[in-house]
């Protein structure tokens, strides 16, 4: 799994950071008691997807690998292959 470079990307390692800090807050506030701070902590979760997928978006994320091939293939050839077999 590690050839594939599976979330080694700042775009994974940011979300996933902000993410955790999100948890721990959430955490804290559980112990704590306080219901605004475990709320708090949930939308920094929210937040982390949000961030992370910008991030890949933007280009921070796991890039198309050079040795997979797309292809457009007219969906009557597939049924005709897939027929065929």
């Amino acid at each position: 799994m590690s050839a594939a470079a599976h979330g080694h990307t700042p775009a994974a390692w940011t979300g996933v950071s902000i993410a955790f800090v999100g948890f721990t807050i959430s955490g804290v506030a559980m112990i704590i008691p306080s219901v605004l701070l475990v709320w708090a902590g949930f939308a920094v979760v929210l937040a982390a997807g949000v961030v992370g997928k910008a991030m890949s978006m933007a280009g921070m994320g796991k890039q198309p690998s050079p040795h997979y091939e797309t292809t457009t293939v007219p969906a009557a050839e597939q049924r005709a292959a897939v027929a065929a077999h």
